[in-house]
């Protein structure tokens, strides 16, 4: 069976349980004629039994003739034990050597020939009947009927591995077009789907699914195409500006000044050119699974305000106000460099996206529903509602068209939130266009 198919062995399990059935029907069929057979004899025995016994009684001299005038040829009459009749059929059959016992059901004995009797005895205090009646043509009928049902089952047996067979390919027709669809499916071929004839049997819905997976599948790779693209944008944008300058130094009689200049500038590529490439080894290490948080008790408030000292000079040289707000002192269990993480990927975006003069405020805080949070606010453009969903998406900028200040690689917000769902926690943005953006690092407080 494990080397067949799923259409031949649906056929074959159909056949045997089909088989089966029919043996079982075959069966019980052979019992219920037997059964009717023998009663009729039965039947015939017991008014042959009565007839002789209603002879004996009124009418004994007519005994002698009982089988001439009423067809019981094979009986016996035992009086007193004596021997009072028996008719020449008894005695040719061999029947004396039957096994009768009075008062016992009727029972089928095989004489010296071969034939089939059913015989009975009753017995009386002086007299004792004994007679038989041929069994010969029901059990022919009998036999007639095996052989028929014997014939019969293995022509159904054959009619149902046909049937079988061929309703199962039926079955499985849908399986064998989704197969040769999916062969046919590429990663080039992606948005092709598999065909759903019923939507709401076994193997619709396992199209369906199939067609789910075929939609993930090409959602990830096209995220995978996105993020390459990206990352090829992001990494020859700064090879291109160091090339660029280092050729036209090379063109030009510059003075040690200048050289510095350009060495200086060659070096801030540099720089961007390396953030970049941490930046896409971390978030490859976190999908790896390859970054596994030390978590232990961290006081919100003074982590926030640490980072927010470290990052104070970048809001001063844009003349914005940094406040950090820690009250109450506030505790969470998570590791403190990856937080730390993504605290100073938020707060830099805030410093990047606000404009000159405005304000970031940085607070610490326990939620309503028991959780800490860490919220840095900011009074820039704010995000618009079409931006939302995607702004946590690598190499994703709601500002594609600005240059300058806000130029970044789009990674920020990315390893802000993997940072926090590393410490079991999550990022919430509220945010309205022109009125600013909120960002909340929510995490499970510390317990006991």
């Amino acid at each position: 069976m494990k080397g067949l198919g799923v259409r031949a062995r649906l056929a074959l399990w159909h056949a045997a349980v089909l088989t089966l059935i029919v043996c079982a029907f075959s069966a019980g069929i052979l019992f219920f004629v037997r059964e009717s057979l023998f009663a009729g004899v039965d039947r015939q025995l017991a008014r042959a039994l009565s007839t002789i016994d209603w002879v004996y009684h009124h009418e004994p001299h007519e005994i002698q003739e009982l089988a001439s005038e009423s067809g019981i040829v094979l009986f016996r009459v035992v009086v007193d034990g004596k021997l009072l009749h028996q008719t020449d059929g008894w005695e040719q059959a061999g029947l004396s050597q039957a096994p009768v016992e009075p008062g016992t059901p009727p029972e089928s004995w095989k004489g010296p020939d071969g034939t089939w009797y059913r015989v009975r005895a009753v017995a009386a205090p002086s007299y004792t009947i004994a007679a038989a009646v041929p069994e010969g043509a029901r059990r022919d009928a009998l036999w007639t009927l095996i052989v028929i049902l014997a014939s019969g089952i293995p022509l159904a047996a054959a009619l149902a591995i046909a049937g079988g067979y061929f309703l199962a390919g039926r079955a499985l027709a849908p399986v064998g077009a989704m197969a040769d669809k999916a062969r046919q499916i590429t990663a080039d071929s992606l948005g092709e789907r598999l065909p759903v004839l019923n939507p709401q049997d076994e193997f619709g819905r396992l199209a369906t699914a199939f067609n789910d997976t075929l939609s993930r599948l090409r959602d990830s790779f096209d995220r995978l195409r996105r993020f390459t693209a990206d990352a090829s944008h992001e990494l020859r944008t700064p090879l291109t500006a160091m090339r660029s300058v280092g050729e036209v130094a090379l063109q030009s009689e510059l003075d040690a000044g200048r050289y510095r200049e350009v060495i200086g500038s060659m070096l801030e590529e540099v720089h961007r050119l390396t953030h970049l490439v941490d930046s896409l080894l971390l978030l490859t290490r976190a999908d790896s699974g390859a970054a596994n948080p030390a978590r232990e008790v961290v006081e919100l408030g003074g982590l926030a305000g640490s980072v927010a000292d470290n990052l104070r000079v970048l809001a001063e040289e844009k003349q914005q106000s940094l406040s950090v707000d820690a009250g109450a002192r506030v505790e969470a269990l998570c590791d403190p460099a990856i937080l730390r993480l993504s605290l100073m990927n938020l707060l830099d975006n805030a410093i990047k996206y606000t404009p000159a003069g405005g304000a970031i405020h940085v607070r610490a805080k326990s939620t309503a529903s028991g959780h800490s949070a860490i919220e840095v606010e900011d009074s820039g453009p704010g995000i618009a509602p079409a931006h939302r969903e995607r702004i946590f998406e690598r190499f994703y900028r709601a500002d594609n068209d600005c240059g300058g200040e806000r130029a970044g690689a789009g990674l920020g917000l990315a390893i802000a939130r993997w940072a926090v769902a590393a410490n079991g926690g999550r990022i919430e943005l509220e945010s309205e266009e022109s009125r600013g953006s909120l960002f909340r690092i929510v995490l499970p407080a510390r317990s006991g």
